[in-house]
């Protein structure tokens, strides 16, 4: 007996973009107002000016279904388009019911695949990866992928190791099927030797980093994980035109971003440094940064655009994509 398979689309690209940060912006100074932290040292120590905390009674759920709307709408779909839905996310109060399948529901996807993925800050890399290989299937044409978190839920925030760090938001784009493939393969793995290293203990406790040895694995080890995405996708990095890593430190950032141009990436390569305005939002940050660098017209529609998310786990992963 032979098994019918469904039938495969040609690729899958991102069709469209949509992002929410909550309206309280929380400054360096505020939070230098309560801690004995300034705004020089935080500056200096991570890149971030401004942050957004969300109300207390602002969930996960609330934001990611903001941003998913937003996204299905930017692609010029419905919720009846949308055959499933991933909500990339490591802060949900509870784990069950899980995320997804309430977003679905109060956006109006009905009966859709609905599942969350906790890769931490590589959750949306991981999830559009599974995205385009579910569309590329043939399983459903249009896959609604978020990354969605509320990191002040977990942060103690007298803690000024983390609280100047972390902040809330999130991000969204509808994966689809095309013609033409625009979604490269992922090069993803994870380092769980070093899984103490950020942490959440139990459901009474608070996120745990270790920075330094973040820090120190982040600068030498993610810099291969995005020559290795480009490598896979067949794309020269002279031919990138953005860079969107997570947004988990500017420091970080910038030293990936040196690494590139040193192998070969062009001298106007367009960074994402959404970090100084909206600090580390795990999973939401990518595509958080690249909505809000299309609105400010820093990039455009047709862009190649070189992504990698990394951390707790460690996890890590990226892929190169083109911008909707």
């Amino acid at each position: 007996m032979s098994i019918a398979a469904p039938r495969a689309a040609a690729g899958s690209r991102i069709l469209g973009l949509g992002s929410y940060q909550p309206d309280t912006v929380v400054s360096n100074h505020d939070l230098a107002a309560r801690m004995d932290t300034s705004d020089e040292w935080i500056r200096d120590r991570v890149g971030i000016v401004n942050r957004r905390f969300a109300a207390k009674d602002e969930g996960v759920v609330d934001m990611a279904v903001t941003a998913g709307t937003k996204a299905i709408e930017d692609a010029g779909l419905t919720p009846s388009d949308i055959g499933a839905v991933i909500v990339a996310t490591c802060t949900m109060p509870s784990t069950i019911p899980n995320a997804a399948a309430q977003v679905a529901d109060r956006i109006g996807v009905k009966a859709a695949a609905a599942f969350d993925l906790n890769a931490a800050c590589a959750g949306f890399c991981y999830a559009v990866a599974t995205a385009a290989d579910i569309v590329r299937a043939g399983t459903v044409r249009n896959v609604l992928v978020i990354g969605a978190e509320k990191l002040t839920d977990w942060t103690h925030q007298d803690d000024r190791s983390t609280a100047i760090i972390f902040a809330d938001g999130a991000g969204a784009v509808v994966v689809g099927a095309s013609d033409e493939n625009q979604i490269g393969p992922v090069a993803w793995g994870s380092a769980g030797d070093m899984s103490e290293v950020i942490r959440i203990d139990d459901r009474d406790s608070f996120i745990h980093q270790e920075g330094q040895t973040v820090f120190r694995w982040a600068t030498t080890q993610i810099a291969p994980v995005a020559l290795r995405a480009a490598e896979l996708a067949g794309v020269d990095l002279a031919e990138v035109d953005v860079f969107a890593p997570h947004q988990a430190n500017l420091r970080i950032i910038e030293a990936i971003a040196k690494r590139l141009h040193k192998n070969g990436a062009r001298e106007d390569l367009k960074v994402a440094r959404d970090i100084v305005e909206s600090g580390n939002t795990s999973s939401a940050s990518i595509p958080l940064a690249l909505d809000h660098m299309r609105a400010s017209g820093e990039i455009s529609r047709g862009d190649v655009v070189l992504m990698v998310g990394f951390g707790a786990g460690l996890s890590y992963a990226g892929q190169v994509v083109r911008c909707p």
